[in-house]
């Protein structure tokens, strides 16, 4: 019997962006900034499923680059398709939570502490939003400081600019 977990991977090209993604059968695993590589998706996928095999693909991942394509270019404000991540609950809590901060809007990290039900969990909402495995896609690009202020992006500070300044998000 073979356990291995198939993963399609590529590199998304389009206008000035550039991201690195992978799937599984079951949703999207991985989505990286410009500022990641191959060696890290690579890295990821494999500490998420020990036994996986890695493919590079590009019509097993349409659904995901035309949505993000759809994104980058101002059309799409929502993703429909599936995750597939694993973390621990309390990850998966913080990663619930930021996915359910609307287009256009931001959260604080002590707002996504409280909606998870433990206010005081203010910085391990912190690590746990800088292990999101997919940013853009579970926004973790919308969290700011309690000011306003523009804070830690795991993708690099430039590309969560890029990101508010597409959302049309103020940021101090």
């Amino acid at each position: 019997m073979d356990n291995r977990t198939l993963i399609y991977y590529q590199i998304l090209l389009h206008n000035q962006w550039k991201v690195y993604l992978a799937a599984t059968e079951n949703g999207l695993c991985y989505l990286g900034t410009e500022h990641s590589s191959l060696d890290e998706l690579k890295r990821v996928c494999k500490k998420q499923y020990p036994n996986c095999e890695l493919l590079e693909a590009v019509d097993e991942l349409s659904l995901y680059t035309g949505q993000l394509e759809e994104y980058f270019d101002g059309s799409r404000t929502q993703f429909t398709f599936n995750f597939d991540v694993r973390g621990t609950i309390f990850q998966m809590n913080v990663w619930k939570a930021l996915n359910s901060i609307p287009y256009g809007k931001t959260f604080c990290y002590s707002d996504i502490a409280n909606k998870i039900g433990n206010p005081k969990a203010v910085r391990a909402v912190g690590t746990a939003i800088g292990s999101n495995p997919v940013a853009i896609a579970i926004p973790c690009h919308r969290v700011l400081g309690k000011n306003g202020s523009l804070t830690g992006f795991s993708g690099g500070l430039d590309v969560k600019e890029k990101l508010l300044t597409l959302e049309k998000i103020p940021y101090k």
